[in-house]
């Protein structure tokens, strides 16, 4: 049976966003419905980012309703506080003489999340999910007990990075188990798609999929959740910054101008939406030739911490160009896992030290033993 755009407003017809029984389409906060071939549901609810408490519950009432409706497969509903080109703003309640204020991160808290970390960059190809994959490996080398989220919904690349493969385990409505890779709790869209699938999703579709991954997996008691994101400064990073109670941002950046530029993008959009920014990473930044020991800078080199300085934000270390840590990322085996006593996880752990510190105000928990993965 196919379903309509016409079937769905229908639907969301019966769900009201306040006492006076204002429905959801007649509100003018309802996004363009989208309906996939596979009768898959998306649509996202537009709100000021104070709104969201009030708004979740509503959220999840539309999408309760829409996944009941006969033929339907699945819902991506979400909130959001960016308009599109026809969307009017939402009602803001008055405020005469109140000075402006930056946008807060207002999102419901992650149940047994202590802290949650975005590792994110200006740009692609600067080597963020790698880092992501051995940062979340090296703060639990400490002793912490850590989860990875992929967020990057056009490209995941932590399923590759992990080694893992199949698809997570619902175990009970609507609630997904994680996968568990060296210790490590992860989700990611690639568990849930074909491989060689390509994700052709408009911006709502983005944001309902990272709020599902975060908010419908069952993570339990974490010390830090890694959250590996996509490139760039759009819906993505909004969604998460805005609907999520960021601890802070973690931006990695090759040595290069080139680079530097969108990295500084990033710093920027962080401090816009109230997050901190934890630190700053410099990824490739050396190559030792394995045959005559000679350093080659061929990214340059010292770019991201002479950045850090000049935008004072703390900066967390360099993580060399090297052959085995792309063998072991590629092998799905990575570095910090497999070879924990080496130089590169040393680097890693180093720099998790660092984070864990800036994170939270103390030192570095005691490290837990470490178990070399054959």
């Amino acid at each position: 049976m196919a379903i309509t755009r016409d079937d769905v407003l229908k639907v969301l017809s019966t769900v009201t966003v306040d006492a006076a029984g204002t429905t959801l389409p007649a509100s003018g906060r309802l996004s363009q419905v989208v309906v996939d071939p596979t009768n898959r549901v998306m649509f996202s609810i537009l709100i000021d980012p104070s709104e969201a408490q009030r708004f979740e519950p509503i959220r999840r009432q539309a999408e309760g309703a829409i996944l009941a409706a006969p033929g339907v497969s699945g819902v991506f509903a979400s909130l959001t506080s960016e308009r599109g080109p026809n969307q009017p703003a939402p009602p803001q309640p008055p405020a005469p003489g109140r000075p402006a204020v930056p946008p807060q991160r207002t999102g419901p808290a992650l149940p047994g999340v202590r802290h949650i970390v975005a590792v994110a960059s200006g740009k692609g190809g600067v080597g963020k999910s790698t880092t992501a994959c051995n940062l979340a490996l090296a703060l639990s080398a400490q002793g912490l007990r850590v989860g990875l989220l992929d967020a990057d919904i056009y490209g995941p690349s932590v399923p590759k990075l992990f080694g893992l493969s199949g698809k997570p385990k619902v175990i009970e409505e609507r609630l997904l188990a994680p996968m568990e890779g060296f210790g490590i709790k992860v989700m990611s869209i690639g568990f849930l798609i074909e491989a060689e699938t390509a994700m052709i999703w408009r911006g709502p579709m983005v944001q309902s999929a990272i709020t599902q991954m975060l908010r419908e997996v069952a993570w339990g008691e974490l010390d830090v959740l890694v959250v590996d994101m996509p490139p760039g400064t759009g819906d993505a990073q909004l969604t998460m910054a805005q609907a999520t109670p960021l601890s802070g941002a973690v931006i990695v950046s090759t040595p290069q101008d080139l680079a530097l530029i969108d990295a500084r993008r990033g710093v920027t959009m962080f401090r816009k939406v109230a997050v901190p920014i934890l630190g700053v990473i410099e990824n490739m930044a050396t190559f030792i030739c394995p045959h005559c020991g000679t350093a080659s800078h061929i990214f340059g080199h010292g770019g991201a911490r002479a950045e850090a300085e000049r935008l004072e934000v703390p900066f967390l270390g360099e993580v060399p160009l090297n052959m085995t840590i792309r063998e072991t990322s590629d092998a799905g085996r990575p570095v910090v896992a497999v070879d924990p006593d080496g130089p590169h996880a040393q680097v890693y752990r180093g720099i998790a030290a660092k984070l864990w510190a800036n994170l939270t105000g103390g030192p570095a928990p005691r490290a837990a033993p470490r178990i070399v993965i054959e």
